[in-house]
């Protein structure tokens, strides 16, 4: 059994590769590295991290390409660490199946909190049980109950559907076509305006301030998070 949890890097970057490095072992990660696409694929499957942090722009390959080939035999939680900061990037990044996306430049403090976000996440969906608890917020999957600070919550069926995937996913930012596709099928995962109705609906009853939310925040052009 490790006793530090082993980050795969994968980015050909001199720079990156000479100051992450060093930076994640300071915060208690072994770490592991690889150049292009391809050894990426086979470190993941031969070196078995805890979790990746991946470049878009590799020299043999999208790394959109290396998320896809991953997601084929793993679910090992990856964070995309990239100069490309347009919106279409991150959301096809997200809905291929990365669990984050930090743009370049960036700090190595938003780096770290996001890794471990992710290694929670992984570890809380290792160690699914009926019964899922964000802060004070109990959701309740066998009884279909909702409780916060002790008192129950009065959700619709697809209010709570999407409370539930959204809680299932604490920390990890959800496209609109990964919730709408989740929550009402993949017929309508274009349908923003459905997701944007049923999220203001659930803030009304979670959020102490509706207008200023702390409990499900969005990610603007991409999907929404919900914070844990």
């Amino acid at each position: 059994m490790r006793s530090a949890p082993r980050i795969l890097v994968v980015d050909d970057e001199p720079q990156i590769q000479r100051f992450l490095k060093p930076a994640l072992e300071a915060s208690g990660f072994e770490v592991v590295q690889a150049l292009d696409g391809r050894s990426a694929v086979k470190a993941v499957a031969t070196a078995a991290p805890d979790a990746v942090v991946l470049d878009l722009g590799l020299p043999d390959c999208d790394g959109k390409d290396v998320i896809r080939q991953v997601r084929a035999f793993s679910q090992v939680p990856i964070v995309v660490l990239s100069a490309r900061d347009r919106e279409i990037e991150k959301v096809t990044a997200l809905d291929l199946g990365a669990d984050d996306y930090v743009s370049k430049p960036f700090g190595i403090s938003e780096l770290l909190a996001r890794l471990r976000t992710a290694l929670r996440h992984a570890a809380r969906q290792d160690g699914q049980s009926e019964v899922i608890s964000v802060g004070d917020l109990v959701v309740d999957t066998r009884a279909h109950r909702v409780t916060r600070a002790g008192e129950t919550l009065r959700l619709t069926p697809k209010e709570y559907d999407l409370l539930h995937i959204l809680a299932r996913h604490a920390g990890r930012v959800l496209t609109h076509r990964q919730l709408l596709t989740a929550v009402w099928g993949p017929a309508h995962e274009n349908d923003t305006q459905y997701l944007r109705v049923l999220v203001g609906q659930l803030r009304q009853k979670l959020e102490a301030d509706p207008a200023r939310p702390t409990v499900i925040a969005t990610e603007p052009g991409i999907g929404y998070r919900f914070d844990d």
